[in-house]
């Protein structure tokens, strides 16, 4: 469509760390089996700690290559292992060793292998809050998961925010668009 590769405009928009971190993604090469290693993963972690906290500086392609790499199923068994070595949650080391888009980017992948559907809640009501609406971060979350986990995502936004999803659209959008993501939203429960 943009007579271009992907690879190409990532590489020329970012820089450092953060552009490595969305060349690996845009390679698409993450593990997406179901089956954990609980040997791999302690590994991982030791890996991840040896190259963050248990270091002066930061080794962040050691980040890179298993946080965009490893399926989730797998990270999130690879946090666990951090937090018994380390004695302090991933998301903490990250905030603490990494700062930027990188830091941003790495933060976002752990909370999607955690709960992607909270993750996701997260984002819509971000774009839902306050004065306007992020259409396009409203949009592509409710058309690209309507078909896949967006009652899971329903279920977790009520769940941190204490009313619906659809009422907040309710709140938020009117007329035909209104109408629309209603529709795909589903119901109020």
């Amino acid at each position: 469509v943009y007579k271009k590769s992907l690879g190409d405009d990532i590489s020329s928009e970012t820089s450092g760390d953060f552009r490595k971190a969305l060349l690996t993604l845009a390679d698409g090469r993450r593990d997406e089996s179901l089956k954990v290693d609980e040997l791999l993963a302690k590994k991982d972690a030791q890996i991840l700690y040896n190259a963050g906290e248990n270091r002066w500086g930061t080794d962040e392609d050691k980040f890179t290559e298993i946080l965009c790499l490893r399926s989730f199923p797998q990270l999130k068994l690879t946090f666990d292992e951090y937090r018994n070595i380390s004695q302090k949650d991933i998301e903490d080391s990250i905030k603490g060793e990494l700062s930027g888009h990188f830091e941003d980017l790495l933060l976002a992948i752990v909370h999607c292998a955690r709960n992607m559907p909270a993750f996701l809640a997260e984002r819509l009501h971000q774009a839902l809050k306050g004065a306007g609406t992020d259409e396009f971060t409203l949009n592509r979350i409710m058309v690209s998961r309507s078909e896949m986990d967006l009652l899971d995502i329903r279920e977790e936004f009520e769940k941190h925010y204490g009313y619906s999803l659809y009422s907040a659209i309710q709140s938020d959008a009117s007329g035909d668009y209104e109408a629309a993501l209603l529709k795909i939203c589903g119901g109020d429960a």
